[in-house]
């Protein structure tokens, strides 16, 4: 390999992982900045959504945009915009500033993921196809993971301004690189060849459908779903744009996203692999810190450092898998992928409010496997088939679709949470009785534990109060554990069904087709 070509994976790397990571970053300084902006929790999410929401609307427009900018001049930009508008975050004086500074981070940085990781399978052989595959998700599956422990650890030490301002020299260094190294595809259209009419129509319906569809996913269950009138609207929204998009893609000459890719058993079966893959990714993500958290009592640090392991071993098991590609049907590596999905998801129905390090730990280095085996063979075995601008407008559906999947999930999850929670209170307060042995014993054992002086300086006036109040405690913490382990069982019987897109998943005959432009 070519010292240029190594500086362009380099390049897309680092570019991909200031998007991954801004995409997480914040969740941990949060409480920070309610304090700092004097905002509610309602008002400071939006800080998150704005940013989710923007960069879904880019993430399938990037090989079109790319295309009709040019690839590099697109890329710089794109870096330079996301730079710029970190900064902006950084020095925002109010949250309605920040909020807009980050919906622009989020449409500069829906360019960089997709353009970054043609980038990477452009630098490789046929043969090499999933070396290249596993290069770029080292950084799509280390991004989550770096994300909220970075971020607590500058939220703590300098305050969350960092969070973004830390962007400016490495969006500088990774803009100057991509300048210097990034060349135009091969397809790129001649200067003197006219370009094609602007598909406004798709691009107004694209927006409106795939925004709408975001803010349901993301806002739907603190706004208690359609209780709320802007979550109805926005499913109407959504419900209309998005089929009228189709419609109107299939129809016209010139469209943004060629969806007769979709035509293809292969992007049918890769796309709806990657959206149970972005399920359980983003879902375990979200349940896992709230169960530590809640229940285990972690800090924020302590809950970053818990995935970091599980993490190094999906980046170091993932160029062995690409390598493995040259040699084994990419579809039997997918499925060991979604066994180890189910075995991570088990292990965790048996967490309990006496769960110890080593259960988590465990259950996510088993996590990290499944990520290893499932994102290089997916990609390579979908992205090695297709070249061209086909090959951008396959990455963006890709990314796009693991992204809305990551949202599912987590919406989902978040559903259940609180739709059994509800039900497990009442059925196990039902259970608590004074005339039960077992409910006796319990408030016995609170009571011995609990001297008089320690009740005064939890702020109850009598003992009876404290031991009421740490028995309810107790009931919560168990309707939680039992919501958790429900929710896994879910996961299990969701994931399984996964296994449906890869049967009709048509691996190709022979090496893989080379993966060589934007």
């Amino acid at each position: 390999m070519s010292t240029s070509s190594k500086l362009i994976i380099l390049t897309a790397v680092l570019a991909s992982l200031l998007e991954i990571i801004d995409t997480s970053i914040v969740n941990v300084a949060i409480p920070t900045m309610m304090g700092n902006l004097g905002a509610t929790l309602e008002d400071i999410s939006w800080v998150v959504t704005g940013y989710i929401i923007a960069n879904a609307i880019v993430l399938p427009l990037s090989a079109w945009l790319g295309g009709r900018i040019g690839r590099r001049k697109y890329f710089v930009g794109c870096i330079l915009l996301f730079t710029a508008t970190s900064v902006a975050c950084g020095l925002a004086p109010n949250l309605i500033t920040l909020t807009i500074f980050r919906i622009f981070q989020g449409l500069a940085g829906g360019a960089l993921l997709p353009t970054s990781q043609t980038l990477i399978y452009e630098q490789f052989s046929k043969e090499k196809a999933g070396v290249g595959s596993a290069i770029f998700g080292m950084s799509v599956m280390i991004g989550p993971t770096l994300g909220p422990t970075l971020g607590g650890y500058l939220t703590d030490h300098f305050g969350w301004r960092m969070i973004f301002n830390i962007n400016l020299p490495l969006g500088l260094l990774a803009a100057g690189m991509a300048y210097m190294n990034v060349k135009e595809p091969s397809h790129a259209r001649a200067k003197t060849e006219p370009k094609a009419r602007i598909d406004s129509v798709g691009l107004a319906l694209l927006t409106v459908g795939i925004g709408s569809l975001q803010y349901v996913l993301e806002r739907g269950q603190a706004d208690e779903w359609f209780a709320s009138k802007v979550i109805a609207t926005c499913t109407l929204i959504a419900s209309i744009s998005i089929p009228t998009f189709i419609w109107w893609e299939l129809k016209v000459k010139d469209p943004i996203i060629n969806l007769r890719l979709f035509l293809n058993p292969l992007v049918r079966s890769g796309t709806a692999l990657m959206l149970a893959l972005g399920f359980f990714l983003y879902g375990l993500v979200f349940i896992t810190p709230i169960f530590v958290v809640r229940v285990l009592h972690y800090n924020a640090t302590e809950t970053g450092m818990l995935f970091i392991p599980g993490s190094l071993l999906t980046a170091f098991c993932m160029p062995f898998i690409g390598k493995a590609l040259q040699k084994f049907d990419g579809r039997y590596l997918i499925f060991i992928g979604f066994c180890f999905i189910e075995i991570c998801a088990f292990m965790m129905t048996q967490y309990s409010a006496q769960t110890d390090h080593n259960q988590i730990f465990w259950a996510l280095i088993v996590r990290g496997l499944a990520m290893a085996f499932l994102f290089v063979p997916i990609n390579t075995v979908v992205l090695g088939q297709f070249q061209g601008p086909n090959l951008g407008q396959v990455s963006g559906l890709m990314n796009l679709l693991r992204q809305i999947g990551g949202s599912i999930g987590i919406a989902l999850l978040s559903t259940l949470l609180t739709k059994n929670s509800h039900q497990n209170y009442v059925d196990l307060a039902g259970r608590v009785s004074l005339l039960d042995p077992a409910t006796r014993l319990a408030v016995q054992q609170i009571q011995v534990g609990m001297a008089g002086k320690m009740s005064e300086l939890v702020g109850f006036a009598a003992p009876n109060q404290a031991t009421l109040q740490a028995l309810y405690y107790r009931i919560e913490n168990q309707v939680f554990v039992m919501s958790f382990a429900q929710m896994m069982w879910i996961m299990i019987v969701i994931v399984a069904f996964a296994i449906i897109p890869l049967l009709f998943l048509k691996a190709p005959k022979g090496p893989l087709k080379a993966v060589d432009v934007h």
